[in-house]
């Protein structure tokens, strides 16, 4: 099979070049091999955490002292595609909830204590994050968050629930969203814990079984009169919706990311199939109407790709992404459901096989419409910056 890929940008340095090398062979040596066997588990095995943790990809993005890279968001981008390119999007949002949307926010936020004591691990995939905000009245609408947190002499006691958690169930470190001052309005009040596995106070109430990303972890959890020291608190008391929105950004990189490796293999895979599948007395690539309806995909997916490394050079630069960013979750995230279907549709019966990556593919991209912030906020993000 010939890949399919897009450019590489003129600007991405020969570190990163080697990382996206170093990436795909792990994903071609272990994920793809054994993602069939993962699909079915549910899960993920831990040694995979600390495999591409021994090669230095799951802190990329962390201060070098603590075990980290150093490394800016073009690694994150790099890492997702390539990730995504294994065509399972389950292992995929698995590994980047731990590298990018949750441990980040200790590397960010933490004090030295914290990051020494929990970064060194979590960069080496011994501990695996999970950020804990969705709750069953408030996910897109972070400021309706109802999970409580009360001070005590010893420290914090809190009380709620989170649901739709990745690396629920699997997870060692979680990042929890709670209100601190109930009596403040809207997105104040809210702070950010940091909640260890094993704490009786936490409780897995479910895993869910999902229509896609079947191999990582899902889970709805409750935290019942769940008790921290006072240095359990994660940054500033009241600023954990301002950090959360700030990490929201990184989220909405990493899935243009995902969108951006997703589109190039179902492409890839797809007009593999066309070239090769016979109909009529020639092969299906040779029929014009199907072959431009993969280029006219092809086109929409470089235009998100181009968004996200756009959006990445931006957040290196420091500058305010936030419109820029909304614009790649809404366009990318709907883009992807042209692509898949459309590759989908192109092969037939056989797309509509369970176990076929293009089948499998489309039940996984389903879900970037919808987490990390709906498609329909996100535009509301973008008009209210126009």
């Amino acid at each position: 099979m010939i890949e399919f890929e897009f450019n590489e940008p003129d600007f991405l340095g020969e570190d990163l070049r080697l990382v996206r090398q170093q990436v795909r062979r792990f994903v071609n040596e272990v994920i793809v091999p054994n993602g069939d066997e993962w699909e079915a588990s549910g899960e993920i095995p831990r040694s995979v955490f600390r495999q591409l943790g021994e090669m230095g990809f799951l802190g990329m993005r962390h201060p070098v002292e603590y075990g980290g890279g150093g490394m800016g968001a073009l690694a994150s981008v790099v890492l997702g595609e390539e990730l995504a390119r294994s065509s399972y999007g389950g292992v995929a949002s698995a590994l980047t909830v731990h590298s990018d949307m949750s441990i980040g926010h200790i590397a960010h936020r933490g004090t030295h204590e914290q990051k020494q004591k929990y970064l060194p691990d979590a960069c080496a995939g011994i501990r695996v994050g999970a950020v804990c905000v969705t709750e069953p009245h408030a996910g897109s609408d972070v400021a309706g968050l109802k999970t409580r947190a009360v001070k005590t002499a010893e420290g914090w006691t809190l009380n709620g629930s989170k649901t739709f958690i990745t690396n629920g169930v699997f997870g060692d470190i979680y990042i929890v969203a709670a209100r601190t001052d109930p009596q403040a309005k809207g997105s104040r009040g809210i702070s950010l814990f940091i909640v260890e596995k094993g704490n009786p106070g936490l409780k897995v109430a479910r895993k869910f079984e999902k229509h896609g990303w079947r191999s990582s972890d899902t889970a709805e959890l409750f935290l019942d009169d769940l008790k921290l020291p006072a240095d359990a608190l994660l940054g500033e008391e009241g600023k954990g919706f301002y950090y959360i929105m700030s990490t929201f950004q990184n989220e909405r990189l990493v899935v243009g990311a995902l969108v951006s490796g997703t589109s190039s293999k179902a492409i890839e895979l797809t007009v593999d199939y066309l070239r090769n599948r016979q109909a009529f007395g020639k092969s299906l690539w040779d029929q014009p109407v199907v072959r431009n309806k993969i280029a006219w995909v092809a086109a929409k997916a470089a235009a998100v790709r181009a968004l996200t490394y756009q959006c990445a050079q931006m957040i290196d630069e420091g500058k305010d992404t936030v419109r820029e960013v909304s614009m790649l979750k809404a366009f990318g995230a709907e883009t992807l459901q042209e692509v898949v279907h459309t590759c989908l549709q192109l092969h037939g019966g056989t797309g509509y096989i369970i176990g076929t990556p293009v089948e499998r593919m489309a039940r996984d991209s389903r879900i970037l419409t919808i987490g990390g912030g709906a498609t329909e906020v996100m535009l509301e993000e973008v008009a209210k910056r126009m």
